[in-house]
């Protein structure tokens, strides 16, 4: 049903749960599968005066963290399932980057995880998984 899917790999608590769905939708078909990571690309302290290598160490230390994980997931949809997907670590706001990658090349399907933030908590903070599900031109499939 779907050609090309991306998934969006964030905290390795559903993580799990995102690589199950990705699998029963998958498997045994000629998917093209996409992991996706976004970290950030800036840092905000609100402190006075930081040494801009330690901010830039931090940042370092975002995208180490954020290819492991894509390295990680893509190890388990290999072992478990076959499947070999593409790892793709974008840098940004998550929800615009997930939506413009998505969008630049043609996915049908997202598969994005939920954090269970709901009533006022989502609506002061926002929501990757609202966002993304709201300005999607393909399908989201949230997962809780």
């Amino acid at each position: 049903m779907f050609d090309k899917i991306i998934v969006a790999i964030d905290k390795a608590e559903i993580t799990n749960k995102l690589l199950d769905a990705t699998i029963e939708i998958a498997r045994n078909k000629q998917t093209q599968v996409t992991l996706v990571n976004v970290s950030q690309d800036y840092v905000s302290n609100g402190m006075t005066y930081v040494p801009e290598n330690f901010l830039e160490e931090i940042l370092n230390e975002m995208e180490k963290a954020s290819l492991e994980q894509l390295q990680q997931a893509k190890f388990k949809l290999e072992k478990s399932a076959g499947i070999n997907p593409e790892t793709v670590h974008l840098k940004g706001d998550p929800a615009h980057e997930i939506l413009k990658y998505a969008r630049d090349t043609e996915q049908q399907l997202i598969i994005i995880g939920s954090r269970g933030l709901s009533g006022i908590k989502e609506m002061m903070l926002g929501s990757v998984s609202h966002k993304v599900s709201q300005l999607s031109n393909c399908p989201v499939l949230i997962v809780h």
